[in-house]
């Protein structure tokens, strides 16, 4: 079975890899771009974030994203995003909202319809449960922490996304990460976790125990969206929430 496990994550790199090759080939890119100062010489590594070296990988083509120092400069170098085949039928892009300091962020699937037709992610059923978790588990405002999704626009009739969506919408959610340093992320759902942790173990095996992405701790969870189906799991994302607000306790003397 971990042979067999070991082929298809092989198999998924490899399909990856081509897709992104082949979105280079239509870029025209031939070469990994060397960034330069002024003084035409390239970046200490002092200067480097966790991100160094996807400018010639994750963000080839996303110059400008890579560069951003702000969440406000990330929107505008997304702009009127063509990268995958969602966009024609997206109304807004939906991009992200809260503190761009937060300690807490939130990381889900993509948006709904209410997120679409808004322009801001968890808005319809799903997000007031996660508001209520924010503000009445946690005793935090939905503006205290930072919320975003894996993609930024609606899939067609809400159905999962797909591994090429996930591959063009992944610069910009580790670029919000990178800008925002949160102390904890709390995953959202299978896609949010399998995103950020790179494995297709299954959510309830994964939830509930803290992991690391890049030095950042890690709680996955239920999605808000699962809970509606099934009401008697909220048992279970209020245990991972404690825990989440543990971390934030001063340590008992």
């Amino acid at each position: 079975m971990d042979a067999e496990h070991d082929l298809e994550e092989l198999a998924t790199m490899v399909a990856s890899l081509r897709r992104h090759l082949q979105r280079r080939e239509r870029a025209r890119i031939r070469n990994l771009p060397i960034d330069r100062g002024a003084d035409g010489k390239a970046p200490e590594a002092s200067q480097a974030s966790w991100l160094r070296g996807l400018e010639g990988g994750l963000f080839s083509d996303d110059r400008e994203a890579y560069r951003a120092t702000s969440l406000e400069e990330l929107r505008a170098a997304i702009g009127d995003c063509r990268r995958c085949k969602l966009w024609p039928g997206r109304t807004h892009l939906v991009f992200g909202v809260g503190n761009p300091r937060a300690r807490v962020m939130f990381i889900g699937e993509g948006p709904g319809r209410d997120e679409d037709l808004q322009g801001e992610p968890f808005v319809g059923r799903a997000g007031q449960l996660l508001t209520d978790i924010i503000v009445k588990g946690m005793g935090l405002r939905r503006e205290d922490v930072y919320i975003a999704n894996v993609i930024k626009c609606r899939p067609p009739e809400n159905r999962n996304p797909e591994p090429d969506e996930v591959e063009a919408c992944e610069p910009f959610l580790l670029k919000q990460i990178e800008l925002i340093k949160p102390r904890v992320i709390v995953a959202l759902g299978k896609f949010a976790v399998q995103t950020l942790l790179k494995t297709k173990v299954p959510i309830m095996r994964l939830r509930g125990v803290w992991h690391e992405f890049n030095g950042i701790k890690i709680m996955p969870t239920l999605h808000p969206a699962y809970l509606l189906r099934n009401p008697g799991d909220k048992k279970l994302v209020w245990q991972d929430i404690k825990k989440v607000i543990k971390e934030f306790q001063p340590p008992v003397m």
